[in-house]
């Protein structure tokens, strides 16, 4: 992390903040929830460094800047902003949004408090504290795969694969770069964790390229009980930030 972000998420943290890297309203392009309006809140910063991610502007800080991608917002300023849009449900995704769970733990509650299903995307290295788990309506769990880059011991965490799976909460949706390759770990991920709602879902950022790795993706999931996620929001809009 850089001097700049660092400061930015010390700041945010003494005052209970959230470090937000962008806010809007659209489609949920993957997992169950394909196809449903939602409002989504980006956070910033990632403790891992994929190499095909498709936000390295929350995180990688050697191409962007974070002074500019980042902004230090109030809890009850960014709940607002979710509640005055009409969407029932609301995505918070990132990076990592599971780094920032003290000031989350207060977000979920109020979005909950109002009736507003709530979604978390993260990558399963991080277990979720109880009271959040009671807000939630889902965990949106990818864990990483060998291909992502990542060493082992970074991005496959037991205990907290191990308490997300017993939340009840819970899917686990897998990036697939390379089927040959990555369907064997999922498979062998499923079983050590317990893993009942498994989606395999493409790499990608053209709808060429997502629905081609669909297809293949199809051969694997079907005889194993499985699902295949879309990447709607690449199909309908290519690689467009805030869609």
């Amino acid at each position: 992390m850089s001097a700049a972000a660092a400061a930015i998420h010390r700041r945010a943290a003494a005052a209970g903040d959230l470090v937000v890297s962008e806010l809007f309203t659209s489609l949920q392009g993957e997992g169950p929830s394909a196809g449903q309006t939602a409002v989504f809140v980006r956070l910033g910063g990632c403790n891992l460094d994929c190499s095909w991610c498709d936000t390295p502007y929350t995180w990688r800080w050697d191409r962007h800047d974070p002074r500019a991608e980042l902004s230090v917002r109030p809890v009850a300023d960014v709940a607002r902003q979710v509640l005055e849009q009409r969407a029932p449900r609301v995505v918070v995704t990132g990076g990592e949004p599971l780094l920032q769970q003290r000031a989350l733990l207060e977000l979920v509650a109020r979005l909950h408090e109002a009736g507003r299903l709530v979604e978390i995307e993260t990558n399963g290295t991080i277990a979720p504290a109880p009271r959040l788990v009671e807000g939630v309506a889902r965990f949106n769990v990818s864990p990483k795969l060998a291909t992502s880059g990542v060493r082992t011991s970074r991005r496959i965490v037991p205990d907290s694969l191990t308490a997300l799976a017993g939340t009840g909460k819970a899917v686990f949706k897998f990036v697939v770069t390379d089927p040959g390759a990555d369907i064997p770990e999922v498979e062998e991920l499923a079983a050590s964790y317990g893993m009942e709602s498994v989606w395999l879902m493409p790499q990608g950022t053209s709808g060429p390229e997502a629905v081609d790795g669909m297809r293949a993706l199809a051969e694997a999931a079907v005889p194993r009980g499985w699902s295949v996620s879309p990447r709607l929001h690449v199909l309908l809009w290519g690689d467009a930030r805030g869609r």
